[in-house]
């Protein structure tokens, strides 16, 4: 990963730019935090688990900050505290709404009561590419990750408030405004290929 750090180039396109506010994506689209500028304020929610334990030396070697959680009470009540005191105090979170192990596309509470607790908005985010760089690898959420010289969009929703909503609510528009970003990511490279923002970033 720190190699592949030399040959990968994203730029955004619509992030709406709030802080705090608690970033979310597929678990499959986790490595696209590496497209946010300001990555030494946000910490990312990782897992306990042996994997997690990789990951978590990979973004923190990218610059980022880690918040390690666990899927039982203890782990997870105490990981949801930290991210609650980070967030009012400036930061932003970024969490993988379907980890760590699913199922596929399945928005979990998570972020929806730490967005409600936190009083912050809750801003979906999705990576693309048409390289044949950008590669799926075998696993359960099929992640995608750049392998050699690759250009990638990031494609960012609008905020998602809690305010009058009830937690499924929540989840539904966080769930559809993932998948709808899945479908307009093809469009917005190619509109970033017109602008020429590879280019601009160099």
């Amino acid at each position: 990963m720190h190699l592949q750090e030399f040959f990968t180039y994203i730029v955004e396109m619509d992030n709406p730019g709030i802080t705090p506010c608690i970033y979310v994506m597929w678990h499959k689209n986790q490595f696209c935090v590496y497209g946010l500028q300001d990555k030494g304020n946000v910490n990312i929610l990782i897992s306990n688990s042996l994997d997690g334990e990789i990951v978590s030396y990979v973004v923190q070697k990218m610059g980022f900050q880690t918040c390690r959680g666990s899927s039982k009470r203890r782990g997870s009540v105490s990981s949801s505290l930290k991210m609650i005191s980070k967030l009012k105090n400036g930061e932003n979170i970024a969490i993988m709404v379907d980890g760590p192990r699913g199922p596929i596309h399945k928005v979990k509470r998570g972020a929806v009561v730490l967005a409600r607790e936190a009083g912050v908005p809750i801003v979906p985010m999705h990576w693309y590419s048409p390289e044949p760089t950008f590669v799926t690898l075998p696993s359960w959420d099929k992640m995608k990750s750049p392998i050699g010289p690759c250009r990638i969009v990031n494609v960012y929703g609008k905020p998602i408030y809690t305010d009058g909503k009830t937690d499924e609510e929540v989840a539904e528009e966080v769930r559809e405004s993932l998948f709808n970003l899945e479908r307009i990511a093809p469009e917005k490279y190619k509109e970033a290929k017109k602008l020429k923002l590879w280019r601009k970033r160099k």
